[in-house]
């Protein structure tokens, strides 16, 4: 093959995880032009350095005029691509449309719950989604549609951060006084589209949650991550907490928030994009509070990471969220009751007694 698109047109944690694909896709076809398509501004910075890569191309298809968008296509089918990867989570059908348009010779991709007959007409071949295994491995079976493949090492996200946003990230962490031993990174954020922002933890639990923990550890420091999404929750939280051991940063780019990322020794989370950066560069210790949209295909890339259990969803996570394109099953009001039922003490618990080694922070639990 000539010339490969891997289409990862979703949310930019999954572009993350499509690059074990991209970098399997280089080892099979080393002299390929090797290109990405990807919708949001923070996927094609994060795809950026990669070295996989020979092109990215970014386009805000649900914004820009129709028009806009046919002319983008058009430019991108010549030389015509000889292969097109619809990478998971992709469940609209908007995407494979996009695909067909693109007109690549063999068109991949996963069948959803909404797959047609129209679905037939827009890929040349494809096989069903699996929810019980990891995106990146959806994504890797989708190469054996052409013929035997070589068993995949256990997947990893690729991101390769430059030395000028190391460096930055280093002093920023130095001005704070922020180290691997005494910093808990948080992102109280969840997402915009759809209504994924009802997943989120409610805030006033991660304020009872940071006043907790200062008050157990004199030495801890708690840093905030977000973008604009988080500013209004970052400035009330500021209000509240008035601790010169609490941060806010300012991050110029997601790529510098991933670099920033690197000098805290813990991080809390539901599953969203600062989920997946977190294990991109190897945080110590991770832990993600289950949400209704947690399932195997967009966990953490790591094997040690742990899991803050909801028990209002107890297990049936598919019942609320599947990768059709349509948004979490349920009012606002209910979403909101299902995130308020993992208490400020379970989460408290799972950060101060996580094995094998040890609180990365000491603290001990307190009663209040």
């Amino acid at each position: 093959m000539k010339r490969i698109l891997v289409i990862a047109l979703s949310g930019i944690g999954d572009t993350l995880i499509a690059t074990p694909l991209i970098r399997q896709l280089r080892c099979l076809h080393p002299a390929a032009r090797i290109e990405a398509l990807v919708l949001w501004p923070g996927a094609a910075s994060l795809l950026a350095s990669n070295p996989n890569l020979d092109a990215v191309h970014q386009h805000p298809f649900h914004t820009a005029p129709l028009l806009d968008s046919l002319q983008f296509i058009s430019r991108l089918r010549h030389p015509r691509f000889d292969l097109s990867i619809n990478t998971h989570t992709q469940g609209r059908r908007e995407y494979r449309i996009i695909a067909r348009l693109i007109g690549a010779r063999e068109r991949l991709s996963h069948e959803y719950e909404n797959q047609s007959w129209i679905d037939r007409l827009l890929v040349t071949r494809s096989l069903p989604q699996d929810y019980t295994v990891h995106g990146a491995v959806n994504n890797h079976r989708l190469l054996g549609l052409l013929g035997p493949v070589p068993v995949m090492p256990p997947p990893a996200y690729d991101l390769t951060l430059s030395a000028v946003e190391k460096d930055w990230a280093g002093q920023l962490a130095r001005s704070l006084g922020v180290n691997h031993g005494n910093a808990l990174g948080v992102h109280v954020g969840s997402g915009g589209t759809k209504n994924l922002a009802l997943r989120r933890w409610p805030l006033d639990h991660y304020l009872q949650l940071a006043r907790r923990l200062l008050a157990a550890s004199p030495r801890l420091n708690l840093v905030f991550f977000g973008g604009p999404d988080e500013l209004d929750a970052h400035a009330r939280l500021r209000a509240r907490l008035g601790s010169d051991r609490v941060h806010f940063p300012t991050t110029p780019s997601v790529r510098h928030a991933a670099a920033l990322l690197g000098h805290v020794g813990g991080f809390l989370s539901v599953d969203t994009l600062f989920m997946h950066l977190a294990a991109a560069v190897r945080v110590p210790r991770q832990w993600v509070i289950e949400t209704p949209t947690v399932n195997p295909p967009i966990l953490p890339l790591r094997p040690d990471w742990t899991l803050i259990p909801n028990p209002a969803v107890a297990g049936r996570n598919l019942d609320f969220y599947r990768y059709d394109g349509r948004p979490i099953a349920g009012s606002a009001a209910s979403l909101q009751r299902i995130m308020a039922s993992v208490s400020v003490d379970a989460v408290e618990h799972a950060l101060l007694s996580q094995p094998p080694a040890g609180p990365v922070f000491p603290v001990t639990p307190t009663t209040a």
